[in-house]
């Protein structure tokens, strides 16, 4: 790279050397005729020149100022003749009286001043010729003044020399100026070659591409830099393409997040349209800076099936916990009832607590035909007892087989969400005496469920909003999308849901799901 950038430098100053020394030529050519035309014009003006040219002998008169205009200007020679061509003056005299070697003829012919280059008896010159005039302005001669080549050349040559010394001096500045851009900039590019940097380019473009996930990456301003195919199918509806902002409101706060802290951030929920992506958002560092950050997004439709194999493990996990906690007080309960040998109470308190669980799952499964939908509302139960939340279903609802045209795994989705969020609602209003009521019915053409609390309930004014991505009350991370979820859940399955006020006060959300979908 050095090299390449010396050649360049050398190229570049060789050619504006040879520019300037063409120019300063150019410059000392025209500034010499110029020169000597104006002594040719004030010779030809002389009166005492002028009036020479009536005398036997003009040449005696004329020599002599010819010679001393020659030595004043510094010119080559000063030359004056007649119509004749015949030479009244010369800095060699024995040409005097001879005829003069160029041509006056454009001059006498034109009544012309001309200046050109063009070797004589003195040598090569810059020579200037214009007409002299009498009193009555009639062309009597010609006045010839020249400055020679040779003379100046010194001078010329001295321009060159300089010229020259600062063009090496320029090119010694430009190959060291060359050496530490090249260092510079091969640690910015990691010491890679152009070939490889381009290689490398390409190879990132094809790997962008070809990977399933839609990856984004944006500068520190939040320009989009760099966006693969699954992206721009993905984000073709918020306009977002290369040089573009990122506008998407919940994808800008998890990229000034990552920018701000300098750290991860991975599987935050996002929704568009109507599919729910996980995003993994990470920054760019350079130098310990943040200069930009790069964002994936990936569908949970791709790893569902994990998910839901995860999920049965943690309600199962969380059930056992739930349970066991549960068990173990009642445990410490019996044995101290049994260590007071109050037997008559343990045969009591053991009765009771088989006779709920068995009216629980009897209830469940009696009166919920679905599975899921049975061990969803289980694991509630049990995890309502841990929160000290009284879950109450109502007994008089019933469920028989959900319709193959609804989605069972969304379903048990919405009513997690939702009876999670009564009971926290419950919860943080009531230290004590926190209650949620479901019910359910399929009876007619719809099936629907009611979740109600005794919480603070909904303003009516946030009844829209808390459906939108990214709404919360809630601090810390990840809040602000149950709702969310399971509106685009409903939406799938061309659901509603509605919110009223619950009889004890708090908030009661009512799902409708038409079978006939």
């Amino acid at each position: 790279m050095i090299v390449f950038i010396s050649i360049i430098i050398l190229l570049t100053i060789v050619s504006v050397s040879a520019l300037f020394s063409s120019m300063i030529d150019d410059m000392i050519k025209t500034s010499l005729g110029n020169q000597a035309m104006t002594v040719a014009k004030m010779t030809s003006q002389k009166e005492q020149i002028i009036n020479a040219f009536k005398d036997p002998n003009p040449s005696l008169t004329i020599q002599p100022i010819a010679e001393e205009i020659r030595k004043d200007t510094g010119a080559g020679y000063v030359v004056i003749g007649n119509k004749e061509n015949i030479r009244y003056s010369h800095n060699i005299t024995k040409y005097i009286g001879k005829t003069m070697g160029s041509s006056n003829k454009p001059v006498f012919e034109n009544n012309a001043s001309i200046i050109y280059e063009g070797t004589g008896i003195s040598g090569k010159a810059i020579k200037a010729k214009t007409p002299i005039y009498n009193e009555d302005g009639e062309i009597i001669g010609v006045s010839s003044v020249g400055f020679l080549t040779s003379e100046v050349e010194g001078k010329v040559h001295s321009y060159r020399l300089k010229l020259l010394h600062f063009t090496v001096f320029i090119l010694l500045i430009g190959i060291g100026g060359a050496v530490i851009i090249s260092k510079r900039v091969k640690k910015l590019i990691f010491n890679l070659e152009p070939e490889e940097i381009s290689f490398l380019f390409k190879e990132k473009e094809a790997t962008l591409e070809s990977i399933r996930d839609a990856t984004v990456a944006v500068n520190k301003d939040g320009k989009v830099t760099s966006i693969n195919k699954r992206a721009r199918e993905l984000l073709k509806h918020d306009h977002i393409e290369k040089g573009i902002r990122m506008e998407h409101g919940r994808l800008n706060t998890l990229i000034k997040t990552v920018m701000g802290n300098q750290q991860n951030t991975i599987n935050q929920k996002v929704i568009f349209g109507e599919q729910l992506y996980l995003v993994d958002a990470s920054p760019i560092l350079e130098n310990q800076r943040t200069s930009g950050a790069v964002l994936t997004l990936r569908p949970v439709s791709e790893i569902e099936e994990i998910i839901d194999e995860v999920s049965k493990v943690q309600n199962v996990s969380e059930h056992i916990r739930a349970q066991n906690h549960e068990y173990l007080n009642k445990l410490n309960t019996i044995y101290g009832l049994i260590t007071l040998e109050q037997y008559d109470e343990v045969r009591e308190l053991i009765s009771e607590e088989v006779k709920e669980r068995q009216d629980i799952v009897v209830f469940l499964t009696s009166s919920v035909k679905d599975p899921f939908i049975a061990a969803c509302l289980l694991g509630k139960i049990n995890r309502s007892k841990e929160l000290k939340v009284d879950l109450e279903i109502d007994k008089e609802s019933n469920l028989e087989s959900i319709p193959s045209t609804l989605n069972t795994k969304l379903l048990v989705s919405i009513l997690g969400n939702l009876i999670d969020n009564a009971m926290e609602a419950a919860v943080r209003t009531n230290s004590d005496g926190a209650n949620v009521k479901v019910s359910f019915t399929d009876i007619g053409s719809d099936i629907i469920f009611d979740i109600e609390d005794n919480g603070n309930g909904i303003p009516q004014e946030w009844h829209d909003m808390i459906f939108i991505q990214g709404f919360t009350t809630k601090e810390g991370e990840n809040h602000g999308l149950g709702l969310a979820i399971v509106k685009n859940a409903l939406k799938k399955m061309d659901g509603e849901i509605f919110i009223s006020t619950s009889d004890s006060g708090g908030a009661q959300f009512t799902i409708v799901l038409p079978k006939g979908k």
